[in-house]
């Protein structure tokens, strides 16, 4: 199933809907406003509350969590030891790990564990402007967690990107 997000940069406080291939309203990104730390909700069209994404504070790499009912579901970490820039550590609260990587900023980027495709996150199938699609290629997979993990890594990369004061261009 292909879901199909509207590219912009978010401020905190903005809400936007992430649409099935149909064109149904699958998923809203409510960014909590007013937080002390970057937090973001991800809910289904009903308004309940399916997963939480915050920003950790206080560590040492740039980390943000994801939790489901006030759970950790998983830490996302851009992996340092890695050759490939844009390379990303989901480690779930069980233990396992999966792997984000490619060209984050440009939205051609893959969500595997142990080297199994989940997800695949791409412009190349759009001609919209500012949209990608993230393609879950499980049907058993967590379709909620894979999308979140898409607007995580891409807001992580983003914001990394300010940080640094990089002008644009592309990355990897």
């Amino acid at each position: 199933m292909k879901y199909l997000v509207r590219d912009k940069l978010l401020a905190i406080g903005d809400d936007y809907w992430i649409e099935d291939e149909e064109g149904r309203h699958a998923f809203l990104v409510d960014g909590k406003a007013l937080r002390f730390r970057d937090t973001l909700e991800l809910e289904d069209p009903e308004g309940r509350v399916l997963l939480t994404l915050r920003e950790k504070l206080f560590t040492l790499r740039d980390a943000m969590t994801l939790e489901r009912d006030g759970v950790r579901l998983a830490v996302v970490r851009r992996k340092r030891l890695s050759l490939l820039r844009n390379h990303f550590r989901v480690t779930m609260a069980e233990g396992t790990e999966l792997d984000v990587s490619g060209r984050i900023l440009d939205r051609e980027f893959k969500v595997e564990y142990e080297g199994e495709l989940l997800a695949l996150i791409s412009r190349q199938w759009y001609r919209i402007r500012e949209t990608y699609a993230v393609d879950v290629v499980r049907e058993d997979a967590d379709a909620a967690l894979l999308v979140a993990l898409a607007v995580c890594v891409i807001r992580m990369a983003e914001k990394e990107r300010e940080d640094d004061g990089e002008g644009g261009g592309s990355d990897g």
